[in-house]
């Protein structure tokens, strides 16, 4: 089925109506569809260089709207929220984060796991359904989705600008990788930062 949508999506890269079909990608990717937008976003820029710009914020605009639908699906849809969130096998980690937030807790954690979902091979959809389920501030929620997509869709565009056929063959081969690496990178910057402006205080 994976392999299957996978070619469907490579196909709806070549088409016409491609910027279309890349917004609806986004958009669902960010609250169900197994596929994620970079495997239209590598061949979109490679065949129109000049348009990487565009192609970046179609990507990125239309994933945080399909992850603030998501939000509302695991806010609403509490049973059909927990079944998706099984799938993934998060149900122990989603409910041990809305006990921790229930006594004022785990914000930073959680903050931390939702940048990395957005930036990394981590599946975003699971963790924009357990944003809604566990109550997370929406507004927290739609500024690190905003900041994580854009990252992530930016690098991928710019380097496929740039690089062309080589970042292609470079993300199939290291790209999961790569992204967690960086991923964390930043999130240890982050942890950092604020260690810093503590002492300061």
């Amino acid at each position: 089925m994976f392999k299957t949508l996978y070619k469907k999506c490579l196909n709806l890269a070549a088409h016409k109506s491609s910027n279309f079909f890349l917004g609806v990608v986004s958009f669902v990717e960010s609250s169900f569809f197994p596929i994620p937008p970079d495997v239209m976003i590598i061949p979109m820029v490679i065949a129109k260089k000049k348009n990487y710009l565009k192609i970046f914020l179609i990507a990125s605009i239309f994933s945080v709207l399909g992850g603030i639908f998501g939000y509302m699906l695991g806010a609403i849809f509490l049973d059909t929220a927990m079944n998706i969130i099984e799938f993934y096998g998060y149900e122990k980690k989603v409910v041990s984060i809305k006990n921790n937030l229930s006594q004022g807790e785990g914000f930073l954690a959680w903050l931390s796991i939702l940048f990395l979902a957005g930036f990394t091979p981590l599946p975003y959809k699971a963790f924009t359904i357990a944003s809604g389920l566990i109550g997370f501030n929406i507004l927290v929620f739609m500024i690190v989705s905003l900041i994580s997509r854009s990252l992530r869709f930016f690098l991928i565009s710019y380097l496929s600008y740039k690089f062309g056929d080589l970042f292609s063959e470079f993300m199939e081969k290291y790209g999961s990788k790569w992204f967690t690496f960086l991923g964390l990178l930043i999130i240890l910057i982050f942890f950092i930062m604020l260690i810093i402006l503590k002492f300061n205080a």
